[in-house]
């Protein structure tokens, strides 16, 4: 393959005037260009104001470029890199500009103007061979200044993971454009809507609320006379009366998570459109004195019913948003009960075998989310397998050896291997530790995570350990705001509320000793004295709940479930019940 060559030319007429006789793939040929505003006086910056960086592929670059000199939001850019390639064809232009765009979203030290409409994974002749020159494109644009960091960096960080740029599956795909063309036919007919998308660990839930929201807000600022590109996956709604009706459409992300919503107002903060404000909590949207057109739940399992908040502030204002939204303090209302009282309409993106604590919505109010849903041809699964490379069949096999059939006859008869996974148990908790920290210095997003099988001495004890085994002593987590990426994570057990919604390379899971195995009986059991989330247990004193033992498997289950799911490339095991080592030992590979 014909190597490619970066021509840079200042983003003036003048210059473009100059450049563009020089050759004629200049003028007739599939290119892909990088715009930017770094100058020798203000250079890339990390802190501070971001540069503005667009991305865009055109077989006539330098007509392209004139539309851009008088588009009012890149007039102010100043550099041109026009990367050019002999061998280029369209497909393979649109897979470059795609992949640079996601990786400068990624890389943080620019807003990327582009919409988020034009990314691409389609296949093509040859595909493999290009993108192995994608990386070497990028090394050139890293030494040219434009990438600030290397590969496996923007990969494992969480504006990468998190940004609205990413490629959708078929199924993804599927269900963004049925919910827009619902949405749409319900703002013009003035009805009400609740749609419902559905997905294992895995499936891309946030990615489908962050791509979604971010369409809408590129929908909603779209130009008329923007040159729009007919290849773009949803191109027919930037047109035509879809932009009327987002006329001032007041949109909200509902993320319960504290550390997941820190996470996604980062990647807000970068990009054009979005703002923070917009990442609310569901006390958040209660309080606010505004009605929403639209609210987009993430993890909506983990919104609260009414039950002993973590403060009195909390329960407090429980209270009274729900005395402010329905006129008195009906305890059966629900944080989802708030949400369709503040917006038109909803998103809601769910799975209802990750709640992990009791205060979450029970299942019957889910399950009816989903019926109603589908009765209303609103519910849209997500089946394809994003983070685990072992497939959905991982995931399956995962919920399968813990769920109710567990010593039944429905169970594997033995260990299932799962093709470039590394799935293993450990006899040694410090064995496993070195083995996270050696893959950690390889490949990078490797941590120990562990069942809240262990009290938090060490939030009032600094120097004491919350995890001891006679090989190793362990602290949990010493911040519940982005652990994963802390500096001392690689040296403490990250908890369900520090890990449910991310991403690892590689998971060791601690499966502690509040989950055992009841040999006699073939059944996995809790052990309720050695479970210390006492949010995690109590009852619920107004309502009028008691949890069962049982109530409390189906939840420490879930949450091992959850652990057990992290890991991209791998996931290791360590078991501290005996009896439930020796019969997991039937299902998962030994070290």
């Amino acid at each position: 393959m014909t190597p490619f060559k970066i021509e840079h030319l200042k983003f003036t007429s003048e210059s473009i005037s100059t450049w563009a006789p020089g050759d004629h793939r200049n003028t007739n040929w599939p290119v892909v260009y990088v715009l930017d505003d770094a100058t020798a006086s203000r250079p890339i910056m990390r802190g501070g104001r971001l540069n503005d960086v667009y991305v865009g592929e055109s077989r006539n670059a330098v007509a392209r470029m004139r539309q851009h000199l008088v588009a009012p939001d890149k007039r102010h850019l100043s550099t041109v890199r026009v990367i050019v390639d002999e061998s280029f064809n369209k497909s393979v232009c649109l897979d470059l500009e795609s992949y640079l765009i996601r990786m400068l979203a990624g890389d943080g030290s620019y807003r990327v103007l582009n919409r988020n409409d034009g990314i691409t994974e389609s296949d093509y002749f040859d595909r493999d061979r290009y993108q192995a020159s994608f990386l070497e494109v990028f090394d050139q644009l890293r030494r040219d200044g434009v990438f600030t960091r290397s590969i496996p960096e923007i990969e494992n960080s969480d504006l990468f993971k998190l940004s609205p740029f990413k490629a959708l599956t078929l199924d993804q795909a599927v269900a963004v454009e049925g919910i827009l063309e619902g949405l749409f036919e319900d703002l013009g007919s003035g009805a009400t809507s609740t749609t419902v998308v559905q997905g294992e660990p895995g499936t891309g839930k946030t990615v489908v609320a962050i791509y979604m929201l971010k369409l809408l807000v590129d929908i909603a600022n779209s130009v008329p006379t923007e040159d729009l590109d007919s290849d773009s996956l949803f191109s027919e709604f930037f047109g035509g009366e879809y932009k009327q009706r987002l006329s001032g459409i007041r949109i909200g992300l509902v993320v319960p998570q504290q550390s997941l919503r820190n996470s996604i107002k980062k990647v807000f903060k970068k990009t054009p459109g979005l703002k923070p404000d917009m990442v609310m909590t569901a006390f958040e949207v209660g309080e606010s004195n505004e009605h929403f057109d639209l609210l987009i739940v993430d993890e909506s399992h983990r919104l609260n019913q009414r039950a002993n908040q973590p403060s009195g502030v909390q329960n407090k204002k429980f209270q009274m948003i729900t005395e402010k939204l329905f006129g008195t303090d009906d305890t059966t209302k629900t944080q989802l009960d708030w949400i369709r009282a503040k917006s038109t309409h909803q998103i809601l993106l769910l799975d209802a075998a990750q709640s992990v604590r009791p205060a979450d919505l029970p299942p019957e109010v889910l399950s009816r989310l989903v019926e109603r849903a589908r009765a209303a041809n609103r519910n849209y699964p997500l089946a394809t397998q994003m983070r685990v490379r072992a497939g959905a069949d991982y995931v399956g096999y995962v919920r399968l050896i813990l769920g109710p059939a567990a010593g039944g006859v429905s169970l594997p008869v033995r260990p299932e291997t799962f093709e470039g996974y590394d799935l293993r148990m450990f006899d040694s908790v410090a064995d496993m530790h070195a083995e996270i920290r050696r893959l950690d210095a390889e490949v990078g997003l490797s941590r120990l995570v562990a069942g809240f099988a262990w009290p938090w001495k060490t939030k009032t004890d600094k120097g004491a350990y919350d995890i001891e085994f006679d090989d190793a002593k362990l602290r949990w987590n010493s911040t519940q705001t982005d652990w994963i990426a802390s500096p001392t994570s690689l040296d403490e057990v990250g908890s369900i509320h520090t890990v449910q919604g991310y991403d690892l390379n590689y998971a060791g899971v601690i499966i502690g000793p509040d989950l055992r195995y009841a040999a006699a009986e073939g059944r996995l059991t809790v052990d309720r004295a050695q479970y210390f989330d006492l949010k995690g247990k109590e009852n619920n004193k107004v309502l009028g709940k008691v949890y069962t033992d049982e109530d409390l498997l189906r939840f420490i289950t879930n949450i091992y479930a959850v652990l057990l799911t992290r890991g991209i490339r791998g996931t290791f095991i360590y078991v501290c019940d005996p009896a439930l080592r020796e019969h997991l030992r039937q299902f998962i590979p030994r070290n």
